[in-house]
């Protein structure tokens, strides 16, 4: 009985510790009391990037401007903002750079096909590496371009060279 109730014991610490390592960086003295504020301030705050760590959302992020971007958002929502508007407001001060999904526009066309650039370049490079025969500087010239004095020294050497002749 002892040795079951400390493998549950350790089971839930275990469980504890490794949902601690996905906490996410809100102190508990950004979150909003009221609980549909505060769930519509982490879904705004999900889509936005981190400008110091850039491949983090700002929830998930400890630098001190992803804390100000997250008291800026529940500030717009506690203000009676829509969460478009408090997008837009946060789009118009950073640019798209601070979206972790940009819309697909005119000024965003190149970061959004770079990957498929990249990736044709690639392909372009092992093609030209791999793909084609190459030409080797070692392979016996044609008959045709000797002149006949050529012509007639090479035969001269290749019969010298004949196993069995002299």
């Amino acid at each position: 009985m002892r040795a079951a109730l400390s493998r549950i014991v350790m089971i839930f610490v275990g469980c504890v510790l490794l949902a601690s390592g996905a906490a996410q960086a809100v102190t508990p003295q950004e979150i909003l009391p009221d609980k549909a504020l505060e769930a519509r301030a982490r879904d705004i705050s999900a889509g936005l990037r981190c400008l110091v760590c850039q491949n983090q959302s700002i929830d998930d992020s400890d630098a001190p401007l992803a804390h100000d971007l997250r008291v800026l958002v529940r500030e717009r929502l506690t203000a009676g903002d829509s969460d478009t508007q408090v997008r837009e407001f946060v789009v118009a001060r950073y640019g798209d750079f601070v979206l972790l999904k940009p819309p697909f526009s005119a000024a965003t066309l190149l970061l959004w096909l770079m990957p498929l650039l990249a990736l044709a370049g690639a392909a372009l490079i092992l093609w030209n590496s791999f793909g084609q025969p190459t030409r080797t500087s070692s392979a016996a010239p044609s008959s045709g371009s000797l002149s006949a004095d050529e012509q007639a020294a090479l035969d001269a050497l290749l019969r010298k060279d004949e196993p069995g002749k002299s």
